[in-house]
């Protein structure tokens, strides 16, 4: 590789702060950590990923394809200033959000993406989304647009999120929408969940190891059984 011509290609990035790991107890009773991972996790992260891109229901194909290219493009330093937050019960993982920094102010949502369903966890996920912008990355506003209905009605119509005539969001489609800090901070009680700081040891264990679950299952999880994995 040539290496000066590499360092052209790398993006200069901001200095971000790490997400501080919380723990979020489900309807089922199992805990979830919901945590920062990083460039290592990557490659594991994306097995994950892989079999959504074959899934239409609800529109998993665009975002899993998605959210895959991001990864790739993050893990070889082609992306600018991004984040990745993922959620495991007991090592395995049940779900990540992603994100960047536009400016030190404006914060860009890229996806959500749940693989075990039925428990909110993609809404957790995106409510410790919204707080890694506003509150850690101290941000004044977010970016959202939505690529299906039910992240339509979770995102927009649950925040009652501010329509930005005229502004187009980068994932292109739909019009983009926006979180202030007003909003959130009004919505906050609501829908964002979890306590801090999370256990030393269920971190230490969720950091050790990142459970992906076979292809089948995960198909299972998104399109039938119901909070398999939390139980």
């Amino acid at each position: 590789m040539d290496m000066e011509l590499e360092k052209m290609l790398r993006p200069v990035e901001f200095d971000m702060p790490e997400y501080p790991a919380k723990v979020i107890t489900l309807a089922t009773g199992g805990q979830m950590v919901v945590r920062a991972a990083t460039r290592r996790d990557v490659p594991t992260i994306m097995k994950a990923v892989t079999p959504t891109i074959k899934i239409e229901r609800d529109f998993y194909d665009v975002v899993g394809s998605r959210v895959y290219a991001e990864l790739l493009a993050w893990y070889k330093y082609r992306y600018r200033n991004c984040y990745l937050l993922v959620g495991q019960i007991n090592n395995i993982l049940v779900g990540l959000v992603n994100g960047r920094m536009l400016t030190d102010k404006i914060g860009i949502s890229l996806h959500t993406l749940a693989i075990e369903r039925g428990l909110r966890i993609g809404a957790h996920l995106f409510a410790s989304k919204m707080e890694h912008h506003i509150e850690f990355l101290d941000q004044d506003e977010v970016w959202i647009t939505a690529e299906s209905p039910i992240g339509f009605r979770r995102w927009m119509i649950e925040y009652d999120l501010i329509k930005q005539p005229g502004v187009q969001h980068e994932l292109g489609g739909a019009d983009s929408f926006m979180l202030t800090r007003e909003l959130y901070f009004k919505s906050k009680d609501r829908l964002v969940a979890g306590t801090r700081p999370c256990p030393k040891d269920l971190l230490e264990k969720a950091k050790s190891e990142i459970i992906i679950a076979d292809d089948e299952s995960i198909v299972t999880q998104i399109c039938g059984a119901k909070g398999a994995w939390s139980k």
